[in-house]
């Protein structure tokens, strides 16, 4: 976009640009660019409104949980592009407050498993049609509608599906019917920024779930470190973990299979193996 263009974009919206826009990392899924204006740095983002329309919706729900994390305001949604505060980056670890702010998010409970519209973690679309059980929420909403995607685009074969399967229909077996809390729903350690006020969180895909898919998903490519969970437990961690570790990391990696391909097909297997499925 021009520099013309995005004077007329965001003039009506209050905001005056100096110079031309900085393209971010990550921009695969939706076009990200960091902007000075005359009102401060902003995020603007370009996407298909309905996404952006959710996304703005997760961001809003991350900021009323009151956690202590940060997460960045809303400044403005407009059709394509949704504007957001700017956050500076690159301030030191502190997983311990991630890991407190993170139990404070999770401590606000839901009326049900899942959330009142679909929306999609990273480009995939997710399904979050409300059920009063996890354990069947997980099973059809994750995991076999998950699977099948997989399947129908030839990369997962019967005998996987048959496993997956399997273990999906185990859950009532391993899962307590417990109370759904929020959730931020793709918690990879990319979408965990260290600002000069704290840890932050963007790119939601929010729901009300279990809240260990937060967990798994954060420690499925790296450990935010043991003060983390020292501080998210406040305690003990249930003496099943390793094994709901494993399970809700099944979820994002069927999805990292359904986005990149055959490279993720060894770990999809090496956690049916380790889940007994």
């Amino acid at each position: 976009m021009k520099e013309s263009d995005w004077q007329s974009r965001l003039a009506p919206l209050g905001l005056e640009p100096v110079g031309d826009p900085q393209a971010l990392a990550g921009g695969d899924i939706a076009a990200v660019s960091r902007l000075e204006t005359r009102q401060g740095a902003v995020i603007v983002k370009r996407d298909d409104p309905e996404a952006l329309r959710l996304e703005a919706e997760g961001l809003q729900a991350l900021r009323d949980a009151d956690s202590g994390l940060v997460v960045p305001a809303v400044i403005a949604l407009d059709d394509d592009l949704l504007v957001m505060e700017a956050l500076d980056s690159g301030a030191p670890r502190r997983p311990a407050r991630l890991g407190e702010g993170l139990r404070r998010l999770h401590a606000v409970a839901g009326p049900y498993h899942g959330w009142p519209r679909d929306n999609r973690c990273g480009p995939t679309p997710q399904r979050n049609t409300p059920d009063s059980d996890g354990r069947a929420f997980q099973r059809e909403r994750r995991l076999l509608a998950l699977g099948e995607a997989c399947r129908q685009r030839g990369l997962l074969d019967a005998a996987a599906g048959e496993r997956l399967a399997m273990i999906a229909a185990r859950l009532e077996e391993w899962l307590p019917d417990a109370e759904p809390q929020l959730v931020h729903g793709d918690l990879w350690s990319g979408n965990v920024l260290y600002t000069p006020d704290g840890p932050a969180l963007i790119d939601p895909a929010v729901y009300y779930h279990y809240p260990e898919v937060d967990l798994a998903m954060l420690t499925l490519f790296g450990r935010p470190g043991e003060a983390f969970f020292e501080a998210y437990w406040d305690g003990e961690p249930p003496a099943d973990w390793p094994r709901r570790e494993r399970l809700f990391q099944l979820y994002p990696l069927l999805n990292h299979l359904y986005l990149f391909g055959g490279g993720y097909r060894a770990a999809v297997t090496a956690t049916l193996d380790a889940l007994g499925g």
